[in-house]
């Protein structure tokens, strides 16, 4: 573990792993949060039980995205999922096609499913809101990249298991 002390006054930045979050330490040494994903790890927000119910039998592989933290799974030849942590963009941030977005509720937190039913690409998105400015996506893309209405089943299902761990 690395630790950055600031000059003066300003406080130190504890940096946890290649592509994380700063999570910056007040100098009477509290640590102030900047997004309230901050404590999650996406590898770690499905079970062995969970990943199962899933369909997934293998386990998730970090991948940084930019300043975003991801997570794979890929069943191979099957299909793959991506659990994203946005700390910076809320839903109404996100840049979405309005005709192949649609709003729903997943458990308390307010969601778009994002798909293109008539490319039948065999990949669709939930995304889940977490405050004004964080979100979850929860990606899936099957193999043959066809089916989209499995796609969205899928990436449903794991939203919806992911959803009670998020604040």
């Amino acid at each position: 573990m690395l630790l950055l002390a600031g000059c003066g006054a300003s406080p130190a930045t504890r940096v946890t792993e290649p592509g994380a979050s700063l999570i910056p330490i007040t100098t009477s040494g509290s640590v102030e949060l900047l997004s309230p994903l901050d404590p999650l790890n996406p590898c770690e927000l499905l079970s062995p039980s969970e990943r199962s119910e899933a369909g997934l039998t293998s386990l998730g592989k970090a991948k940084p995205i930019g300043p975003t933290r991801a997570c794979d799974w890929t069943e191979t030849g099957k299909f793959g999922v991506t659990i994203t942590l946005d700390g910076r963009n809320g839903l109404a941030d996100l840049q979405l096609a309005k005709k192949t977005a649609k709003s729903k509720k997943v458990g308390s937190h307010q969601a778009l499913e994002a798909a293109d039913r008539k490319a039948g690409d065999g990949t669709c998105a939930v995304l889940l809101g977490v405050g004004d400015s964080a979100s979850v996506q929860v990606d899936v893309s099957n193999t043959t990249f066809s089916d989209t209405g499995l796609a969205c089943e899928r990436a449903g299902t794991v939203a919806e298991l992911i959803e009670p761990k998020l604040p």
